[in-house]
């Protein structure tokens, strides 16, 4: 594609040394809770620990730091519901620079209020991202404010190719890099790293099943996107040019993933690995457990890319995650309502080992007789083989047992 700026290896090592000093050379650590969970040897690099929670501030850092005396003065604009907008916030505060971030009015309050504590001057306006963008150029026209779009720009793209040019450095064995994509800055600054670093170096991009706007460009199919998704961070239409081009000649391929594998791997890195990460954070390892035979045994580098994710969103996640395990035991009794039942339950539910963590006991609505009543119990479990024999116990007292 041409009248498109180039992007190798050159800008992404000029990009790491501006950079060095604001953004976090953060670690690359195996994870052999992981590993075991996936069969590859799996080496996260852990963008969460940024100061803003996720690899935006590479780009951003990049991006500000090319801005000509002028332009400084002038101040910038950026268009984010998220990630991008601290990022953008945070580089231009600590350059004295004016940052006003427009972001759609939906937009949580806590992400609003983490933007201006970073020194964004934030801006709420419309009601979807495309909304959002459009006033963005229009205050850039208007105000001589210098835009910074969050993927499809030259010094954004070798920003996050730092990304990859620190995991190739500190673990050059690595045989696959996988990152995710949203609007594809990420994949295509370190693709373009990788391509330079490690020729054949196959590099995956992963999309979540409701937002796959980058495989179906790159199969030539109209983009058709949308759905709730736990991955909102990805969840792109627009894709850049830029790095739709460079993923065209650098990326090996782009799996898309289902939302059950990104909750999984949101699951599997707090369990398994102690990283908290949003969904978009996570979906690089939900690639490995949707597509477990193109890793197994093979050393994969997974960015953890962000760990913005809402406290009860996290809560939910855990809790999905410990039913589909068999972990959470869901049991409806139907028990004679009389003095000392609920002890007796619970006494054996507790010989077997499991821990009741909620009781609900109706006796007016729910139950068949007035001389009964309705038991639901959540039971903790190790696995499915303990909630079997809990249940066993339970019916050899004669106890009406339902599951689920």
């Amino acid at each position: 594609m041409t009248g498109l700026p180039t992007v190798g290896i050159a800008e992404v090592r000029a990009a790491a040394a501006r950079i060095r000093g604001t953004v976090l050379r953060t670690p690359i650590v195996e994870s052999h809770a992981v590993s075991r969970a996936t069969g590859a040897r799996a080496f996260l690099k852990l963008e969460t620990l940024q100061a803003t929670g996720a690899f935006k501030e590479r780009g951003a850092a990049n991006r500000i730091a090319l801005l000509s005396e002028a332009e400084r003065a002038a101040g910038v604009v950026a268009m984010s519901a998220g990630n991008h907008a601290q990022a953008v916030a945070r580089h231009a505060t600590l350059q004295g620079i004016r940052a006003v971030i427009v972001m759609p009015r939906f937009t949580p309050l806590t992400k609003v209020a983490r933007t201006q504590a970073f020194g964004g001057q934030v801006v709420l306006h419309g009601d979807t991202l495309a909304e959002a963008a459009a006033h963005a150029s229009e205050l850039a026209g208007r105000d001589g404010l210098v835009f910074i779009h969050p993927y499809d720009d030259a010094g954004v793209v070798a920003g996050q190719g730092t990304l990859a040019l620190e995991m190739l450095e500190e673990v050059p064995e690595l045989d696959a890099l996988v990152l995710p994509i949203g609007g594809g800055g990420l994949i295509a600054g370190c693709a373009a790293a990788a391509a330079a670093l490690r020729p054949g170096l196959p590099v995956y991009g992963v999309e979540v099943e409701g937002y796959p706007a980058m495989a179906q460009l790159l199969r030539g199919e109209a983009v058709h996107v949308g759905g709730p998704t736990i991955a909102e961070g990805i969840a792109v239409r627009d894709v850049g040019k830029l790095p739709l081009e460079i993923v065209r000649r650098h990326v090996r391929e782009v799996l898309v993933v289902p939302e059950r594998a990104a909750e999984q791997a949101i699951a599997l890195l707090a369990e398994g690995a102690r990283v908290v990460a949003e969904g978009a954070g996570a979906v690089a390892l939900a690639a490995l457990l949707a597509y477990p035979e193109r890793f197994r045994g093979a050393a994969v580098g997974l960015a953890v890319s962000g760990g913005n994710i809402d406290a009860r969103i996290l809560a939910n996640v855990l809790l999905r995650n410990l039913l589909r395990d068999g972990r959470l035991l869901r049991l409806h009794l139907d028990i004679p309502d009389r003095p000392g039942v609920l002890a007796d339950i619970a006494t054996r539910v507790a010989e077997q080992g499991g821990n009741v963590i909620e009781v609900s006991h109706q006796r007016l609505f729910a139950a068949p007789s007035v001389q009964s009543a309705e038991l639901e119990l959540m039971i903790e479990v190790r696995d499915q083989a303990q909630a079997a024999l809990i249940v066993a116990a339970l019916e050899a007292a004669q106890y009406v047992v339902r599951i689920g």
